[in-house]
């Protein structure tokens, strides 16, 4: 299959926002694409070579990618970095330059997927000495035979930047089109998905087998499940209105989810976006491989750090100085951890994430030998508001940051990937109504003014809606940053940087400055409002307006842990905004 026949669909899903148009150019592009390479096209449709789990990543930097560019365009660098200091593009710089080239066109080879993605997959795993010398010569070997639109693509695929703004879903949407009759079978795919975060592999099979493939795909120890997520509600009251009158509620802790496999005496750790963070947490793996009674198992926590000397717990940034490259046995020490366990969802053969909730629980408890650092999450069972009322109390005032109400009914199921009701999540913050904190996405920023003159004044910052995709601003929020932050943003949010706003981005504000969606920040504001500009919620109170959060503050917290589409949700938003008119009425 030759590379250009997906450049193409790159070039249609980059000409148009509509969800729906961007699905029937996937599907059609996957209908015609050979079975035997199109776990290739998806994961290179991702900006990926494979499932996040596996770690494997291209990291070219602009300034090799530009070496490469001068390679195979026959000009000097200096030229081109000129030319990309004004498009802010290097894709659309080495198109240009690739149509510019002086030597013979004649001898080039045409470039297939397999040779783009074999080819990709030498520079990401290129290493030890000479590895800059071996990325650029494959790279400009496959710029010096690439059309130039071929090279647009290739150029923003190794260095991060493809950005087409398709998400999973919608990819899971073409598939189920394409193999499966319809968009209607999408979630006997999405299940399957969940189950082993692999697009590609899935893609694959579906387009082999059909929906008989799907089948075969179940729980496997060393391959991430894609995690379930919670709803948020402002009281315990309206959580035991939603849970029927009773639930569980245990402790949230203020760490790093974690999902733990066992298999035997081998141990890897899967952080919330499905990364292998095995290597941060040495003392976490060895924890789970003496405590845990069962050769086989799947099990979630939460690391929080502790302070060595008082066994304190440590708010989350704290815990953030274990994510480094080096020095991780001098960390372990400074910042060791303890782990809560709060869920089983694979146990010696079984899948457990279609079994009720209480039975879990209980097989998490015979699992585990607790000790001073690993024990189950504290939990209690009420249908008392009151009760919750303190334990949410006890819960913060032993360093959480809030409790986590769970369904305890028979339909109480693992509901891996998606955001539902049988979880619900209630932090302290949320009970003032003026106090609640957000985690929002920064789609855009301005540039500063006087004092932040060469940084950025402030960022736009948005929602998420699962829905569709689809990240809505709700926010331009200056204030919180420390002059350390301000120095650091345009560095820290460089990575991101787009010539124009994000196709999964909706905005009435014209930014001086577009990212792609990325960086998750932690913001508390006075209260949610009525806005004439903002995209979140647009329509829903009032036709022509949005919501926005009133006199934003960053609080200080990055929110690494979180990918993009953990933010809080459009319709979180919603109910925070409906609950302080309720709360003003009274």
């Amino acid at each position: 299959m030759v590379y250009c026949s997906i450049a193409e669909v790159y070039t249609d899903v980059e000409s148009t926002t509509k969800r729906l148009e961007i699905t029937d150019h996937l599907e059609a592009l996957f209908r015609r694409t050979p079975p035997e390479v199109i776990d290739q096209v998806v994961y290179l449709t991702q900006g990926k070579l494979a499932p996040d789990y596996l770690g494997i990543e291209l990291g070219i930097a602009e300034k090799l990618a530009v070496k490469a560019v001068a390679q195979a365009a026959g000009v000097r660098e200096s030229i081109i970095v000129k030319t990309l200091e004004k498009s802010g593009d290097i894709g659309e710089t080495a198109a240009e330059f690739l149509s510019k080239r002086k030597q013979a066109t004649l001898f080039r080879e045409k470039l297939t997927v397999q040779r783009v993605y074999s080819t990709l997959d030498k520079v990401a795993r290129a290493s030890g000495s000479g590895a800059q010398e071996t990325k650029l010569r494959l790279l400009a070997g496959l710029l010096n035979d690439a059309d130039p639109f071929e090279g647009k693509y290739i150029i923003r695929t190794v260095t991060g930047k493809l950005r087409l703004g398709v998400a999973d879903m919608t990819i899971l949407d073409a598939l189920a089109a394409a193999f499966c009759g319809s968009k209607e079978q999408r979630p006997r795919l999405e299940r399957a998905y969940n189950v082993t975060s692999d697009l590609g592999n899935l893609a694959k099979t579906v387009a082999k087998e059909g929906l008989e493939g799907i089948n075969q795909f179940a729980i496997m120890v060393g391959k991430p499940i894609r995690p379930m997520l919670a709803e948020r509600l402002s009281s315990p009251k309206e959580i035991l209105k939603k849970l029927g009158g009773v639930c569980a509620a245990e402790y949230k802790y203020d760490g790093e989810r974690l999902q733990a496999h066992k298999k035997g005496e081998k141990v890897t750790l899967f952080s919330r976006r499905l990364e292998n963070v095995t290597k941060h947490y040495p003392d976490a793996c060895e924890l789970i491989r003496n405590n845990l009674k069962a050769k086989d198992v799947v099990v979630e926590c939460e690391a929080v750090a502790v302070n060595p000397d008082s066994r304190e717990l440590m708010p989350f940034q704290e815990l953030m100085h274990r994510r480094r490259k080096y020095g991780i046995n001098e960390a372990m020490e400074r910042y060791p951890v303890s782990l809560f366990l709060f869920d089983v969802l694979y146990l010696d053969g079984r899948d457990l994430t279609l079994t009720a909730y209480p039975e879990r629980r209980k097989k998490l408890l015979v699992l585990i030998e607790e000790t001073e650092r690993v024990k189950t999450a504290v939990q209690i069972e009420s249908d008392n508001v009151d009760q919750l009322e303190s334990f949410m109390e006890a819960a913060v005032e032993a360093g959480c940051e809030g409790i986590i109400s769970k369904s305890i009914a028979s339909e109480s199921i693992y509901q891996a990937g998606a955001r539902g009701w049988l979880w619900i999540k209630c932090k302290r913050d949320y009970q003032a109504v003026l106090s609640d904190t957000v985690d929002l996405t920064a789609v855009g920023a301005f540039h500063g003014r006087g004092r932040r003159a060469g940084t950025y004044g402030a960022l736009l910052l948005a929602t998420y809606s699962p829905n569709d995709g689809i990240f809505r601003t709700v926010s331009k929020c200056g204030t919180g940053f420390t002059d350390e932050d301000l120095e650091k943003l345009p560095q820290k949010l460089k990575e991101y940087r787009l010539p124009k706003r994000h196709t999964r981005v909706e905005s009435q504000m014209k930014a001086d400055v577009w990212f792609t969606p990325g960086l998750v920040l932690e913001v508390r504001g006075a209260e949610i409002t009525l806005s004439p500009i903002h995209m979140c919620c647009r329509d829903n109170i009032r036709r022509g307006s949005g919501l926005a959060i009133r006199f934003p503050r960053f609080t200080g917290r990055y929110r690494l842990d979180k990918a993009p589409e953990d933010s809080t949700t459009e319709d979180e938003i919603l109910k925070i905004y409906r609950k302080q008119l309720r709360r003003v009425e009274v």
